[in-house]
């Protein structure tokens, strides 16, 4: 056996309670083991300690797995009577070989019964309610429509920037420094259009008074930016989009500010006599804007951008400071979530106080990361409830582009996604192909029947899944920042757009109303041959109400085999799914 390949440990994702009831118990091997025993029970069950101790667990077979590039990842779900669960594995090879694994190493049978009084066990102690890793309900069921509002719509002229430009077409390449006008009322008056399309969530980049387009770098986080509106249109675009159902999600940038940010000028102009010299991390004092100082090491930034200088949130004043911020938030607009930007240079301190915070006002509040890796560090149920996926879109994204790729290897790279987190967060994810940060994916693909592949996968995954503006039309854009390019209502109003929002509204309609779109099981088969033909299949939690997802990427057309109720297809005749289709049907 491949003694090396095997881990587990009572941790993170791999011994976990899913709620108060379930504990969730994981386990990697290699390839060479082909089958798994859980011996488990509770650690008192033969008394506690004095040298009379027996084995009274139970021994079930783990039989759901998911298959990684080089491991087999083993799950079941027991439910410890007593809260409390001491466990081994028993791993039987190939050759019929058999090991038992405990938390001390390795055992062949004759070592086990030897030592069977002193093995050391895994152990999770108590399922502690409180402990226990809780996301909100709702996020699962939402289908999120990401805006920028500079480039959404232009709802009052009369607050327009200096220098407005007209409204730009769907053709017409963005800068930053470019304003055209986008503001809250504009969001306001497509609240309808929204509504229509089936959207529930609305996440809005930077709505605070700052100096560019994007509004990442904050001048005063109390108040509105006056080219968006003011703190009554605010409020009553919440109140609109709570009427029809949605929630609202801002954008809180707390990991830096912009250089215009009345503590950072008095830093600027004070130095270390200034009471705010220790809300930001200086090393050396004077300097002025544009000179390069962060790569001078003068002071940490974003990035190296002078203009956006690094808050201390490690700094208690600066803590509570922007955890008002965030009250204020939500007692005055009623918002119901707060992404981080930056959330990896974010103190946890900070984080796992937002979290008491925010839920205290309102115990459903989402709050979500944007970490573009492995982030289970902030997952652990006492900061984050979710990340923004971006490592689900790397690898839908990377399978198409490079076409080398088998559907295996598009198996292992879903499968690492899933097999990071806790289930309770794999449900709370935030799922996105395109956001203000990256190329637009039609773009990206060149490929209509590439892009709608891609966003069937999007809607038939566990999380909660968004789209950016103008993903429905397929609006293209390329890197930051083109893919901010300007809403071209003129265009929808025109019916340009309409069979394009109709495949949109169907795979929204699919996901909100078909349980088997949200649910977070998933296994892939192997009933065609064809090494680019990827097939999976989604269950309820019974295993008895199943659909089939088939995505056609080879170089041909394929015939498929009989199906049942067609619930979303694209380039599907007759039994024929064409090259480049997608089906999605009942089993």
């Amino acid at each position: 056996m491949n003694f090396a390949a095997v881990y587990h440990r009572m941790a993170d994702n791999m011994c976990y309670p899913l709620n108060d009831d379930d504990l969730i118990i994981n386990i990697k091997t290699a390839y060479d083991v082909k089958q798994v025993f859980l011996h488990y029970g509770d650690p008192f069950e033969s008394g506690i300690l004095g040298g009379n101790q027996v084995w009274n667990g139970k021994r079930e077979e783990i039989v759901f797995k998911k298959r990684l590039e080089h491991h087999i990842w083993w799950t079941t779900t027991v439910k410890p009577q007593f809260k409390r669960c001491r466990y081994y594995f028993e791993l039987i090879t190939a050759e019929e070989q058999v090991w038992y694994y405990t938390e001390n190493g390795f055992y062949d049978e004759e070592h086990r019964q030897k030592y069977a009084g002193t093995m050391q066990c895994f152990t999770f102690p108590w399922m502690n309610p409180a402990d226990i890793g809780r996301t909100p309900h709702w996020v699962t069921s939402t289908v999120w429509y990401q805006i920028f509002p500079e480039r959404f719509c232009n709802g009052d002229p009369s607050i327009n920037p200096k220098d407005t430009l007209p409204w730009a077409g769907p053709e017409d390449k963005v800068t930053n420094e470019q304003f055209y006008g986008g503001d809250l009322k504009g969001i306001d008056s497509k609240l309808n259009y929204l509504e229509d399309l089936g959207i529930t969530g609305l996440y809005l980049t930077p709505i605070n008074t700052a100096e560019t387009s994007h509004k990442y770098d904050t001048t005063d986080y109390e108040k509105i930016d006056p080219h968006f509106g003011d703190k009554k249109v605010m409020q009553e675009l919440v109140a609109h989009a709570h009427e029809k159902g949605m929630r609202v999600m801002l954008d809180g940038v707390f990991n830096h500010c912009g250089w215009m940010f009345q503590p950072w000028q008095d830093v600027v102009e004070k130095g270390p006599e200034s009471e705010y010299f220790d809300w930001f991390m200086v090393n050396e004092w004077p300097f002025r804007r544009n000179e390069h100082n962060t790569r001078k090491g003068r002071y940490y930034s974003f990035a190296f951008a002078d203009f956006m200088p690094k808050l201390n949130t490690n700094n208690p004043k600066v803590i509570e400071y922007l955890l008002g911020v965030c009250e204020m938030w939500v007692r005055e607009y009623d918002i119901d979530g707060l992404r981080l930007d930056v959330a990896n240079e974010i103190s946890h301190k900070f984080c796992k106080l937002l979290r008491e915070r925010m839920r205290s006002l309102k115990p459903d509040f989402y709050i979500l990361g944007e970490i573009w890796h492995d982030s289970v560090e902030w997952l652990r149920g006492d900061e984050f409830d979710g990340v923004m996926n971006y490592p689900l879109a790397g690898s839908i994204l990377e399978f198409w582009i490079n076409e080398e790729k088998g559907k295996h290897e598009f198996e292992y790279a879903i499968n690492r996604c899933y097999t990071m987190y806790t289930q309770q967060i794999n449900d709370a994810l935030f799922n996105l192909l395109d956001s203000h940060d990256t190329i637009r994916l039609i773009t990206k693909m060149g490929s209509l029947d590439k892009f709608y592949q891609q966003m069937a996968v999007l809607f038939a995954m566990p999380g909660s899944t968004c789209i950016y503006y103008g993903t429905e039309l397929a609006l293209e854009g390329s890197f930051d920042p083109d893919c901010r390019r300007c809403m071209p209502w003129k265009e929808i109003e025109a019916g340009c757009y309409d069979d394009k929002i109709a495949i949109m509204k169907q795979l929204i309609r699919l996901r909100k109303e078909n349980p088997l779109f949200r649910s977070r099981n998933f296994h892939f088969t192997e009933e065609y041959k064809e090494n680019r033909l990827v097939e999976f299949i989604k269950l309820d939690n019974y295993g008895s109400d199943k659909m089939q997802v088939l995505l056609n990427c080879t170089q041909g057309d394929v015939k498929v085999h009989a199906v049942g109720e067609i619930l979303f297809a694209h380039g599907y005749e007759e039994g024929i799914l064409k090259k480049d289709g997608v089906l999605i049907s009942k089993m």
